[in-house]
């Protein structure tokens, strides 16, 4: 789908029920929903956008602000009408973003691994180094950083998961050192949402993992107090990516909220 200029992959599941919304995060794509997709494609219908510069979507040279980047994903929206979104960390920056702004196209709002305010300063130098090697060195490089900063020990160590963590490494390294960057860029360089977030009216479900060392839990439940009526629920053994490392648990909240909230 051309959106703004550049092709983002948009996979649409089809299916005749109220239209759910992925939006991955950074070096992800919209398969990290897969799981989920799988579980709920019979009730819904699950669309999977790709945005720019990861997974299957073009490289630009610009358009990677969130403001750019929920621009992007607003134009998705149109295409479908309103959605019930579900986003993942960078994924749900943006949809903290178009709720807040854009409401009639949110009719309920997901967010997992994400948090309404700025970066940690602490964490800005680090990024930065690594967008700087994985563009000199190449991403293989970084793999072993990244794959600390995606994942929890509990899914690290776990000696049954050794496949599971080599074909994720794979998908990981399907990113290019420039997109990558591009991305990263985007993200670290974010203006909050903080003081945006008491014009959220969408029912709202905020799913954090006990293990994140991305987005600390914390950092998350603080934005769940801050969104009216917002439901938050600590997902155990989980780091940033919960959605691969514990899917049945976060299928299962993200199912029944759903369900309640899909009523005409």
């Amino acid at each position: 789908m051309n959106v703004n200029g550049a092709e983002l992959q948009v996979e649409d599941s089809g299916g005749t029920g109220p239209t759910v919304l992925f939006v991955h995060g950074l070096l992800w794509s919209g398969r990290m929903f897969a799981a989920q997709i799988a579980a709920l494609r019979d009730s819904f219908r699950c669309v999977a956008v790709d945005l720019r510069g990861q997974g299957k979507s073009e490289i630009t040279k610009t358009g990677y602000g969130m403001d750019s980047l929920a621009d992007d994903v607003a134009k998705v929206i149109e295409t479908f009408g309103p959605v019930h979104y579900v986003g993942l960390s960078m994924g749900g920056f943006i949809g903290m973003r178009l709720a807040a702004r854009r409401p009639e196209l949110i009719r309920s709002l997901t967010l997992m691994n994400t948090a309404a305010d700025r970066e940690p300063r602490r964490n800005i130098p680090k990024y930065l180094a690594m967008g700087l090697v994985g563009r000199a060195l190449g991403l293989g490089s970084l793999i072993d950083s990244v794959m600390q900063v995606m994942f929890g020990e509990p899914f690290l160590r776990d000696p049954s998961r050794a496949a599971e963590r080599e074909a994720l490494r794979s998908v990981l390294l399907l990113n290019t050192p420039v997109g990558a960057q591009r991305a990263t860029h985007g993200v670290i360089f974010r203006r909050p949402v903080e003081g945006e977030l008491h014009r959220i009216r969408a029912p709202t479900l905020v799913i954090a993992g006990a293990e994140d060392r991305a987005v600390k839990p914390t950092r998350s439940k603080r934005t769940a107090a801050l969104i009216a009526g917002a439901r938050f629920v600590l997902v155990p053994r989980a780091g940033h990516s919960s959605t691969l490392e514990e899917p049945a648990a976060v299928t299962a909240a993200l199912r029944e909220f759903l369900i309640a909230n899909s009523a005409p």
